[in-house]
Order: structure tokens, then C-alpha cells, then sequence
């Protein structure tokens, strides 16, 4: 398969055999034109000759948009294919202060959360820091005009899991002036090392805890990686981010019914963030098939309740997307269905 050229940054571009021998200006327009989102044949000012030999050997653009679901709240979910086939999602938000993207970071997920869509056939493979961009260049795209002003890296995959390329596409993004790092959020299920990486290597980005239980046991009972990750030494590892970066941590947290929004869990849950800056954004849990039960407005705002009588900076996340199955994984798992069940029956 052929190297994606946006995996290169504008001096990777310039050393690259077919271009160092041209003039330095050339791999500026190429690069350019790439972070626009145009391919080698939409590139006018670049000759023809030189467009022909970078198609023969370098895909232009990482993924492409094949379907899109518009929610009748404005947000837009789409299903990306990669050059190699794959499939992956992202979700384009629209708030008062602009749009968010939701980026996926890989391939599936190794990390087995029961909640979770995305993950439930293991991982495939990384994405490559060209293939996110690829992601965002095509949602900036669609907008026209306005532009994505905010990332969140809650799509497909654990972010911490492929932290090579995920940094190169944070820092890549910040260096490009398309989103700044303290406009983008980072959410992983605990990567105490990666987390301390990620605070030794200088990012800024805001930190998102998927915590979903207060306590080891129960979390264990949805997050496989709780066996590896116990709650102390994630809290340690935020703390030492907050540290070192200044950033407030977001704590994630899906309710399910019965099961985390006990006395008790609210209990403990406010004992872990208190003794420094942290916000619990309390999720309520889309229906992706899983069989964990959700809860009611009613019983949110009761959970919320109880943390907020115990001094906890807390909230309730506004859920978008909801009639266009706003969870991640399912825009694929119905496509795939859809194409499976076309083939069955000669489609």
C-alpha cells in the first residue's frame, strides 16, 4: 500500500527524494494544499508532471467520508473509510462556542470496555497521525467556511494505546494553527504510565478519566483494564498531569442503573477528586446493545444531587446525536450489517 504523504510534515515533505532536488517552496504548496484537505489532482499550482508522480507513490488523503447521519440536534456523525478498507467513525458537534469533532485513534479497541461499541472485535490496527488529520481536514471541509475549533479524542480506540501517533497529531494540529492543544480533550481508561508521558513530554491538552466506578471491583466488572489499572494510581498519575500542566481533570462517568449510582459511589467518587482541581462529567449511557441499563433524567439529576450536597464540581453531559446512534461503534457495526445482508441476498 502507499505511504500517506500527511503523515509527513512540511519538512518530512521537503526531504522526501522526489521533492529535495526541487525548490524549497514546492513541499510549502504541496503541504498546503494537503492541510486544505485537496488532493494531488485539485493541487493547480503544483505541475502536472510532479502531481502525476506523487499520486503513483503516496495517497493524498487518509480517509474519506462514505455516509453521514445529521441529527435533528445539528450534530453530524460519519463513517470514515481509510485507504486500506477500514472503517472508522467521528462525530461533528455543533455548540454555542462552535464545533467539536470527535476523532477516532484506532481500529476498533483492545481495551474490552462493556460499554463500549467500538471495541467488541478487539483491535485491528493503529491510525497513523496522518490518517486523524485526515479526519479533521475532512470535517473542515464539509463545514465550508467555519471550521472545527475544538477535538476530542473519545472516537474508536484508547488514545494512550498508539501515543507515538496520537502526540504527532496533537502537536501537529497545534503547529498548523488548526486546533490549539488546550482545545483539544484526551480521554483514556487509565494508562498510568502514558498519562505521566504525556505530562513529562509538555502537552496541554485536557485530561478525561474514563472512570465509570469508584471502586476497583466494580470496575473491573466493565473495564478489563482496571485489573492492570488500579483507581489509586490513576488518581496519582492525574494528579502529577495537573502538576505539571496546570490543566483540570475531567473525571467520565457513565451511569448505569443499579450499579455506580449508590450512596456509596457517590461517596467515594467525591473522596478521589477532591484533593485537587477536577470536574465529573456524568455521562448518560447510550443504548449500544450491551445490556447495561442506563438511567432516567430523573435518576441523573438524583445522582448529581448527591454529589453536589457533597461539594463536587459536577455536571450532567448534554447528549447529542441520540436518534442517529450517537455512540461510537454503531454507525459501522449497522453499515457492515447493511453490506453483509446485501451480499446474503445478492444486493
Amino acid at each position: 500500500m502507499k505511504t500517506l504523504l500527511l503523515d509527513h510534515d512540511r519538512d518530512g515533505i521537503r526531504d522526501l527524494p522526489l521533492i529535495r532536488d526541487l525548490p524549497a517552496y514546492r513541499a510549502g504548496q504541496i503541504y498546503k494544499w494537503l492541510l486544505s484537505g485537496v488532493g494531488f489532482d485539485g493541487m493547480t499550482d503544483i505541475p502536472k508532471d510532479l502531481r502525476a508522480k506523487l499520486s503513483e507513490l503516496y495517497t493524498d488523503i487518509g480517509a474519506k467520508i462514505i455516509k453521514t447521519a445529521r441529527s435533528n440536534d445539528g450534530t453530524e456523525k460519519y463513517l470514515y473509510e481509510l485507504a486500506d478498507g477500514e472503517l472508522i467513525e467521528g462525530v461533528l458537534m455543533k455548540y454555542k462556542y462552535g464545533r467539536t469533532l470527535c476523532v477516532s485513534t484506532q481500529v476498533g479497541c483492545r481495551m474490552g470496555c462493556a460499554f463500549c461499541a467500538s471495541g467488541r472485535n478487539g483491535l485491528e490496527r493503529n491510525l497513523s497521525s496522518g490518517e486523524m488529520l485526515s479526519e479533521l481536514l475532512c470535517a473542515n471541509a464539509r463545514l465550508g467556511s467555519e471550521r472545527v475549533g475544538n477535538v476530542v479524542l473519545m472516537g474508536s480506540g484508547e488514545p494512550l494505546d498508539n501515543y507515538e501517533n496520537v502526540t504527532k497529531f496533537i502537536r501537529t494540529m497545534s503547529e498548523c494553527d488548526l486546533v490549539g492543544q488546550r482545545s483539544v480533550s484526551l480521554s483514556t481508561c487509565g494508562l498510568t504510565d502514558k498519562i505521566r508521558a504525556l505530562a513529562d513530554d509538555g502537552f496541554s491538552v485536557t485530561l478525561c478519566l474514563s472512570l465509570h466506578s469508584p471502586f476497583d471491583d466494580r470496575r473491573m466488572r466493565v473495564m478489563p483494564t482496571a485489573r492492570a489499572y488500579k483507581l489509586a494510581d490513576i488518581m496519582s498519575a492525574a494528579r502529577y498531569y495537573f502538576e505539571k500542566s496546570g490543566r483540570r481533570v475531567i473525571v467520565e462517568y457513565a451511569m448505569m442503573r443499579g450499579f455506580n449510582t449508590r450512596d456509596e459511589d457517590a461517596r467515594e467518587l467525591r473522596r478521589l477528586t477532591k484533593n485537587f482541581p477536577c470536574h465529573i462529567n456524568l455521562i448518560p449511557l447510550n443504548d449500544t446493545d450491551s445490556g447495561l441499563p442506563g438511567v432516567t433524567g430523573k435518576e441523573a439529576k438524583e445522582f448529581l444531587g448527591k454529589l453536589e450536597a457533597l461539594g463536587a464540581s459536577v455536571t450532567v453531559r448534554r447528549s447529542l446525536g441520540e436518534d442517529i446512534e450517537g455512540a461510537c461503534g454503531q454507525l459501522k457495526r449497522r453499515y457492515t450489517e447493511n453490506l453483509h445482508t446485501e451480499d446474503e441476498h445478492g444486493g
